[in-house]
């Protein structure tokens, strides 16, 4: 495992953290036998979100980590203000009363990472700014940020702590992956990948601002689940959003260069769509949601492998350089 740091939290950060959508009570020896085996290959870093399983997300991992005594080894992201189906909670009231309710679950005095799940661009960051420093001045918080947020709200947002002499928001979180998303998932998400987010990928780029990266897999997409003809037939848990999130002609020509850069590699598509992102010039932490150890094993031997700046272009659009790579055929040895 590789580690990076992120701006008040005084332990390494895995690459790779973990998810916890798939964690349950109904499942306990399964989600505590996932946990462990995550950690004992060095994924310190758990991601969750006090809508995840309507709390009960929180609640396993604060009892694994209250279980296992390992509360200082482990860095926990967590999110709030989630919209909910009557109304926007990006308020002020909202962020304290959902950052409480996952103190309390998670059995924890302290979250590590908070990050608001997402943005509403109607509300003046002003007031957020202010509730969350509250929080980081108590101690609830040692670093905050946005999931789902623009540059361009977090620099509105960093210009008013820099003004009033608060802490500014220090880690984003959007999603990326080698699969660039048709449309988004869920209502108010933000992707930086693909043409689109070239922009926000240069400015991550230049402020090294830490980037926990959502759905880096493609949900999935990279698997060898999803198919040109059977994407109807989907419907097991998110099948039926990876497929309408990502199921086009251009990503189905980027899941066969994986494939092929991956013949030459030993490795899996999941495995080259990973490296994609670790190779990115960004000081990025990509978020995948492993269902056991072995998977989470496989997840983490792509965060040692190399690919140049020519294999990612050619991974992206075909081309890398002045070479064209043809789909379905194994990429040329020269690149």
């Amino acid at each position: 495992m590789k580690y990076g740091t992120v701006p008040g939290v005084n332990k390494p950060v895995a690459r790779l953290a973990q998810g916890t959508t798939m964690i349950s009570s109904a499942r306990l020896e399964q989600a505590m036998a996932l946990l462990d085996g995550v950690f004992a290959q060095g994924g310190n870093t758990f991601d969750t979100g006090h809508n995840y399983g309507s709390g009960d997300c929180e609640r396993i991992l604060g009892r694994w980590i209250r279980e296992r005594g390992v509360r200082e080894q482990v860095v926990i992201v967590d999110k709030g203000a989630h919209p909910n189906a009557d109304r926007d909670r990006v308020t002020p009231f909202d962020i304290t009363s959902d950052l409480h309710d996952s103190l309390v679950r998670l059995k924890t005095d302290y979250i590590d990472i908070y990050l608001l799940h997402r943005d509403d661009p109607s509300k003046p960051v002003g007031p957020l700014v202010e509730i969350l420093n509250e929080h980081w001045q108590a101690g609830r918080i040692r670093a905050f940020g946005g999931s789902n947020w623009s540059p361009e709200r977090i620099m509105e947002a960093n210009a008013y702590a820099e003004a009033h002499g608060l802490q500014p928001f220090v880690v984003s979180s959007p999603n990326f992956s080698l699969a660039v998303q048709m449309q988004a998932p869920w209502v108010g998400c933000l992707s930086i990948g693909g043409a689109a987010g070239a922009a926000a990928r240069e400015w991550y780029s230049r402020t090294r601002m830490p980037l926990l990266t959502w759905s880096s897999l493609a949900g999935g997409f990279f698997s060898g689940r999803f198919q040109r003809d059977n994407l109807d037939s989907l419907t097991d848990g998110v099948e039926p959003i990876t497929a309408r999130t990502y199921g086009d002609e251009a990503n189905f020509q980027r899941l066969e260069r994986a494939q092929a850069l991956g013949r030459q590699k030993a490795a899996t598509a999941a495995q080259i769509a990973l490296a994609y992102l670790l190779n990115q010039p960004l000081n990025l932490f990509a978020l995948v949601g492993c269902q056991t150890p072995a998977e989470f094993a496989e997840n983490a031997a792509a965060v040692e492998l190399a690919l140049t700046p020519d294999e990612l272009s050619w991974l992206e659009s075909g081309v890398a350089g002045d070479l064209a790579g043809e789909i379905a055929v194994p990429m040329p040895a020269v690149l």
